[in-house]
């Protein structure tokens, strides 16, 4: 008959000496990254990490516990890396050297924002709402045109969607933070009420078609399906109310925002259609200056891996060991790169803390093509 209590109290033993020799081998740890600061070597050796986990397996008696001992083994020398980093980053100027710390983002009278649409988009409402009513702005047709505008230093900040309640992540923005050098400064949520808007007089019986953009109508489709609408695609909210607007046609139709009934003379007929109430969408602040609030508390980082066991679990680890708490992924393919992922992580943070540093230096030396996208 097996003595449970005397196992445990052996297990218990076990644990003490493992502990005791943890502690050693972390201080020896400690030493390695003492070395590294004076010889500037990278915390990160590959092939002596495999060598180690290698020598490790070879030791192992009982060969079922092989899978076990190597999981062991890397979490240890996981560990030893975090520990090296902390004390490495004491001398790091990276965050210093590259980016800065503002007490308020700077805007004045002659600041200019641009927006991707027209007056009475969502996009614009959002902008209206982070910069206010009197800021200088301009729009353009694309998503992208709105980055090239910053980048050609024809606007100070823009604002891009990245994310609705409904809808899930906005296609393409990720792929376009990569494609150009701008830092994310700021956010902005707006509440998508969704109205059905036409010129005043309309008859709703004799409506043929309701236009607006795809999402709008997804979003509104248990409404419009209680009446035998035909449904016509806009490229936006605010395009589908002016194209109603101008056309003078009662026999049409819109899905809008409020702003945009108001601004294009509209008359709503039926408030907040869409069949999610908590319907909302995350705009992102963009700046060609890498700059940072005080008071940020939400930070975005990007990283490429290769599609390989593991690989993903050991960076998030950084996180974990930090005490820095995540609060999104994203991942996509790489273009023209096989089996390689790009990662889109936003944690709750400063640049300025200990921790976010900490962790950021380690997944820095980790990954490929690291990049901090905002701190905001």
């Amino acid at each position: 008959m097996v003595d449970l209590k005397q196992i445990r109290a052996e297990i218990d033993k076990i644990d003490e000496q493992i502990i005791d020799l943890f502690e050693q081998r972390m201080d020896c740890a400690g030493e390695i990254a003492e070395y590294k600061i004076g010889t500037d070597k990278p915390v990160l050796d590959r092939s002596r990490e495999k060598a180690k986990i290698s020598r490790a397996m070879a030791l192992v008696k009982n060969h079922g516990y092989d899978k076990a001992v190597e999981e062991l083994f890397m979490q240890l020398m996981s560990l030893s890396r975090r520990h090296q980093y902390s004390i490495i980053r004491k001398v790091d100027d990276y965050i210093q050297t590259n980016y800065k710390v503002v007490d308020e983002l700077p805007i004045d009278d002659d600041t200019m924002v641009v927006y991707q649409g027209i007056p009475g988009a969502y996009q614009e409402e959002a902008m209206v709402k982070f910069f206010g009513e009197d800021v200088k702005n301009y729009s353009v047709k694309e998503f992208e045109d709105v980055l090239i505008a910053l980048d050609e230093g024809k606007a100070d900040y823009g604002i891009l969607p990245i994310e609705n309640t409904s809808a899930g992540t906005v296609s393409g923005i990720y792929d376009l933070l990569l494609k150009h050098d701008v830092f994310i400064v700021g956010e902005e949520q707006v509440a998508c009420k969704h109205m059905l808007a036409g010129l005043p007089g309309t008859d709703l019986q004799e409506v043929t078609t309701v236009y607006s953009h795809p999402q709008a109508l997804m979003q509104c489709d248990e409404f419009i399906d209680c009446y035998s609408w035909g449904k016509a695609n806009a490229l936006n909210t605010a395009m589908a109310a002016k194209m109603v607007a101008e056309e003078g046609i009662k026999r049409h139709m819109c899905i809008c925002s409020e702003r945009a009934a108001k601004l294009y003379g509209l008359q709503i007929y039926a408030r907040e259609i869409n069949r999610e109430s908590n319907n909302c969408t995350r705009f992102v602040i963009f700046s060609k200056k890498k700059i940072y609030r005080r008071e940020a508390k939400k930070l975005s980082v990007s990283f490429s891996l290769p599609h390989e066991i593991g690989s993903l679990h050991g960076i998030l680890g950084h996180f974990m060991f930090n005490g820095v708490n995540m609060t999104n992924l994203e991942s996509r393919p790489l273009p023209n790169r096989q089996w390689e992922y790009g990662f889109y992580i936003d944690v709750l943070g400063n640049l300025m803390d200990p921790e976010v540093e900490n962790a950021l230096k380690g997944i820095r030396e980790e990954v490929n093509d690291f990049k901090v996208l905002g701190n905001f």
